[in-house]
């Protein structure tokens, strides 16, 4: 499949686009204002050191906040340059590029499985294995796709998003989603993709600071859990 993400677009546009949104985020900083609601709001989903995928990270700005507070972040943005934003601002963190349509999120479970292997192998007082920590288990808790990164897709990489996003999810985990109405992906359509990749959507909010949602609303946070 052959597609073309709107950010990629924008990019080749304008070579400066990615150093000026970044910029952006640094002056909005500078002033003083609150830029973590949306990381609070994943806080309060997700048990102290769950790991989380905050998928089109950008500068990391959302996962930054929670590695900071315990949590086990892994971060995906196509954008290189704002990947290595993140990389020096938030290194608390693992950082990608890459495309959250084709990301292999298995590999990372893999080389974690690798590296950690020594750390957590253990045995009871009978010489038996123990079973893994809860937290190295293959997924995540929590995914969270924050900043309007669901209405930058290219249209026809949505359902293969949506799919690898949903694979990557723990069976308990929760997919949380948020963006902005009249940017052409219509929230009836979202939902319909939610529900092809075997999510199902089990709460709305119309703000990240949980004012419910009412149709027709202008921006949506969307809960999503694996399972029909």
């Amino acid at each position: 499949m052959s597609y073309t993400h709107m950010w990629d677009e924008m990019r080749e546009r304008d070579p400066e686009h990615s150093a000026r949104y970044a910029q952006r985020w640094r002056d909005l900083a500078a002033q003083g204002l609150d830029l973590d609601g949306e990381a609070r709001f994943v806080d309060a989903l997700a048990e102290r050191g769950s790991r989380i995928l905050d998928a089109g990270c950008g500068t990391g700005r959302v996962g930054g906040y929670l590695a900071e507070r315990g949590h086990e972040v892994v971060g995906v943005d196509l954008d290189d340059y704002l990947i290595a934003e993140a990389q020096e601002t938030y290194p608390g963190a693992d950082w990608y590029v890459g495309d959250l349509a084709r990301f292999d999120f298995a590999a990372l479970d893999e080389g974690r499985d690798m590296r950690d292997l020594g750390a957590h192998a253990s045995t009871d007082l009978l010489g038996r294995p123990e079973a893994a920590p809860e937290s190295d288990r293959p997924g995540f808790d929590v995914i969270v796709s924050a900043g309007n990164v669901m209405t930058f897709l290219d249209p026809t990489s949505r359902s293969a998003v949506m799919g690898n996003l949903a694979g990557a999810l723990r069976p308990d985990g929760r997919l949380v989603c948020g963006f902005g109405a009249g940017r052409g992906y219509d929230f009836d359509d979202f939902d319909a993709d939610l529900a092809a990749a075997g999510l199902t959507l089990v709460q709305r909010f119309s703000t990240w600071t949980l004012r419910p949602f009412t149709d027709p609303g202008d921006f949506l946070v969307a809960i999503a859990t694996p399972g029909r």
